[in-house]
């Protein structure tokens, strides 16, 4: 009974970190493996990846300006007008896939600085300067593609970037790297805490952690592998959620913005420059916006009107928040983006295979985006009820 009891406190205080929604994402993925078998074949979970890369690197820095308390619904439009940079200079103008892409992701970062000045230096609130872009940087878009309307990109690095596949070998290398890092990052966490006299869990929790965070990435490898191997894709996302982890979780600038996000203004009377930080966050949301919107039109492998519209924002900000970020910020983690993602990308991909229109598809996404947010507000009740306490 007290086990019950603890474990229901812990839910309602939002202590369990990202287990409920591994736990959801599992039961989605036996939901829809009943449903059908193809569901969990390596050819489908690969498409998963590639379907999940463009959305989650989005998310990353949607991620980024929740955990400020803040919003930005113009990621959707500037990763399409970043990928309609890219594509007219690389395919009207012939200019290098390098160049080209490096001007999409600068166009995403000066959209991000000039969203982030209003907001952070005007206090003008960023629902308000996000969705004037969300508007404005959609005719911008349409002005870039001009009358041609969509185009093809040519077969070169950007088209690359989702058709390029490791083999087995590599695959096996890069999981069992990313595997050792986990567990050398883990014992060094242990190593600081106890020198530093505070608690830091156990040897055993540290060796069943990475027992399952290893059995999770060489089963992944494994079923990557038996189809065309570990996407270069999935490694981009992989590389970009663990960056920006690292950044916020290690870093003093990482520190001022859950500092920011938890409370402004006790932030500013410690000495942080809280409009700095909202300016950077938004220029980070944007830019990777901007490389989410090119993963995207190298996997389409056509940058058109619609890209970057539709449902790109409403499962970047619901992947975030599915994932396990507080929208009420100073709560989160960056890798609730790729969970989120996951979880948004699985009930898309499944419910395409069991042929479900998409009616039915955006109301089960706003059913679980509303559960996500129910379940936030109540954790965020209980923190305070506790904190009263």
């Amino acid at each position: 009974m007290n086990a019950f009891v603890d474990l229901r406190r812990r839910v309602t205080q939002g202590e369990l970190g990202s287990l409920p929604v591994v736990i959801g994402l599992v039961v989605i993925w036996i939901v829809f493996q009943v449903k059908n078998d193809r569901f969990l074949t390596s050819g489908n979970l690969t498409n998963l990846v590639l379907q999940i890369a463009a959305v989650g690197t989005i998310s990353v820095g949607v991620v980024l300006v929740l955990l400020l308390g803040e919003i930005d619904l113009s990621v959707g439009v500037v990763s399409g007008l970043a990928a309609g940079v890219t594509a007219v200079l690389n395919v009207k103008h012939d200019v290098p896939a390098v160049p080209a892409l490096l001007c999409g992701l600068g166009v995403g970062l000066a959209i991000g600085v000039f969203q982030g000045l209003f907001a952070s230096r005007l206090l003008v609130p960023s629902f308000v300067v996000t969705l004037a872009g969300l508007v404005g940087w959609q005719g911008v878009h349409l002005q870039v593609l001009g009358s041609t309307g969509t185009i093809n990109l040519k077969p070169n690095l950007i088209t690359q970037l989702t058709t390029t596949f490791f083999t087995d070998a590599v695959g096996w290398a890069l999981g069992i790297g990313a595997v050792g890092v986990y567990v050398l990052v883990k014992v060094g966490e242990f190593r600081r805490r106890q020198a530093a006299g505070l608690p830091g869990g156990s040897p055993q929790a540290i060796v069943l952690r990475s027992v399952v965070v290893g059995a999770a990435v060489l089963i992944g490898v494994g079923v990557l592998n038996r189809d065309r191997g570990v996407p270069l894709a999935a490694v981009i996302l992989v590389g970009f959620v663990v960056i920006v982890d690292l950044i916020t979780r290690r870093t003093t600038y990482g520190r001022h913005i859950f500092a920011v996000g938890g409370n402004k203004e006790a932030a500013r009377r410690a000495g942080i420059s809280v409009q700095n930080i909202q300016l950077s966050v938004f220029a980070l949301c944007s830019l990777m916006a901007a490389a989410g919107g090119i993963l995207a039109a190298s996997r389409l492998l056509a940058v058109n009107q619609s890209s970057g519209s539709g449902d790109t924002l409403l499962n970047a900000i619901a992947a975030a928040v599915i994932g396990g970020t507080s929208l009420f910020g100073g709560r989160g983690t960056v890798w609730s983006a790729l969970l989120g993602s996951l979880v948004i990308g699985s009930i898309s991909n499944g419910m395409d295979l069991l042929a479900y229109s998409s009616s039915v598809k955006f109301m089960v996404t706003g059913a679980v985006l509303l559960a996500a947010v129910t379940i936030d507000a109540t954790a965020r009740r209980g923190r305070v009820s506790a904190g009263r306490a």
